[in-house]
């Protein structure tokens, strides 16, 4: 009778556990939301001018901008022209694409020809160092360019022209302080996303990477515990890309006989989906150096993106994600706002009889208002009221989709991406693959649409 008094009295404790549990971790994201909250406010809402803007070019450090090109982005002519108007003194532009027929090629020439005191250059032709086409782009600038700083900008981004200078001022920032500080080896820039087009997809991809994607990207980052790098604007050293591999052990570690025949430098990353992350990481790891967040945004316009579209883009990643860091992405579910706010209204009726409904209403309208806070802080402006509904209404559906797209991910290990498709592999690693869904044929339709590339204005077009 006593023992099972003891199991009843074990098993009446655990909901009470259970309950604790849920109440901690619901202040844990409220912790990391406020604080990417405070970050954005802190960071973003006012962006000086670096002193390297108007200082003479022999006495800033040279800057190889290296821009990879294929197809027609949307806002291709504009993303290209904010690196042609940047207020720096020392840098070159080295625009590539991997064929000599590709639609970017007019926009690029035409804006060299406006721009001729730029020095910049077209490089056509691939070389192909693994199954990445993008690194298989960017090879050859990689290696022609000039200066020691590379900064690697996507061709669908735009920046403010005083980017280039505050991003120098934070790689060259000095390292003896106290306490002293690990070298900054990568400045990186939040993504802030717009959707001119209007479509679903597009509307729901703008909401997540404005709102959620980029308070939790500031609330990592501002803590620093581990490497979080977007890659679609990163400032580099070409000589501590030359010292990785890829491999995430110190260089202490690498430096055996079996790995002298590894590739080091761009093309180590070639085998890679997600290179720019897998780089930061190399940085951080293999050289015990640091990142940091530049005050600007790296602006991406998205075209015609449709709802199956941004499934699927936020699926590929997703399956990158879970070979590179599995246990992050199988607690993914849990930072989700609809989990994390059934789980806390739980553990609170639990505790202190609190009615679910109230608590979730109050829940849900602060949790919106901290992320319309944190696009704010990025846009540099409120959300415009004529848009606001239909923000609101993407908003809510993203936080509908996140469960189900985040299940068929974890279902599969293919993905496509620019038109092929890959296996992803362990450590992120990929290789091109024949399959159809997500595990060759339990989906039979899965396909990549051109339609998000825009039309090529006319007064663009070489003449």
């Amino acid at each position: 009778m006593e023992t099972q008094s003891e199991l009843d009295q074990s098993s009446s404790s655990f909901p009470f556990i259970f309950a604790i549990i849920g109440l901690v971790w619901y202040v844990v994201l409220w912790s990391i939301g406020l604080l990417g909250c405070r970050t954005g406010r802190r960071r973003y809402r006012m962006r000086p001018r670096s002193p390297l803007a108007t200082a003479p070019p022999s006495s800033v450090p040279g800057v190889s901008i290296l821009r990879p090109l294929k197809g027609l982005d949307a806002n291709l002519y504009e993303n290209l022209e904010s690196t042609f108007t940047q207020e720096y003194p020392n840098f070159e532009l080295i625009l590539s694409v991997a064929d000599e027929h590709d639609q970017a090629l007019p926009v690029a020439r035409d804006l060299i020809s406006k721009y001729p005191s730029i020095n910049a250059r077209i490089i056509i032709g691939e070389e192909v160092v693994g199954v990445n086409p993008k690194v298989n782009n960017l090879i050859r600038s990689y290696r022609e360019a000039t200066h020691d700083i590379l900064w690697v900008i996507d061709s669908g981004v735009s920046v403010a022209s005083g980017t280039l200078a505050r991003s120098v001022d934070l790689l060259e920032s000095p390292t003896h302080t106290r306490p002293p500080k690990r070298r900054v080896a990568l400045v990186h820039h939040v993504p802030f996303v717009s959707a001119p087009e209007g479509f679903l997809g597009s509307r729901i991809e703008e909401a997540f990477l404005n709102t959620n994607h980029a308070k939790m990207y500031l609330a990592i980052n501002t803590v620093s515990i581990e490497s979080c790098v977007v890659g679609k604007s990163n400032l580099y050293r070409r000589s501590d890309l030359e010292r990785v591999n890829g491999s995430l052990k110190p260089r202490a570690h690498t430096e055996s006989n079996d790995d002298q025949d590894c590739p080091r430098g761009l093309a180590a990353f070639g085998k890679f989906l997600a290179e720019d992350n897998m780089i930061a990481s190399a940085l951080w790891h293999e050289l015990d150096l640091r990142h940091d967040l530049s005050c600007d945004v790296a602006h991406n316009a998205i075209g015609k993106m449709s709802l199956s579209d941004y499934m699927w883009r936020r699926v590929r990643w997703i399956r990158v994600r879970k070979h590179m860091v599995l246990a992050a992405t199988i607690m993914e579910p849990f930072t989700e706002n609809l989990i994390a706010s059934s789980i806390a209204a739980a553990s609170l009726r639990y505790l202190f009889g609190i009615p679910i409904w109230p608590f979730l209403v109050v829940h849900h309208a602060a949790w919106l208002w901290v992320d319309l806070d944190v696009y704010e802080s990025l846009a540099g402006h409120p959300l415009p009221a004529d848009r606001r509904w239909w923000f609101i209404t993407a908003w809510c559906m993203r936080e509908l989709l996140a469960l189900p797209i985040w299940f068929l991910a974890m279902l599969g290990n293919e993905v496509i991406w620019r038109g092929k498709k890959y296996e992803v592999l362990r450590a992120g690693e990929v290789k091109g693959t024949s399959g159809d869904g997500i595990r060759r044929g339990l989906f039979s339709r899965w396909r990549q649409q051109d339609s998000h590339y825009q039309p090529l204005p006319s007064n663009h077009s070489d003449t």
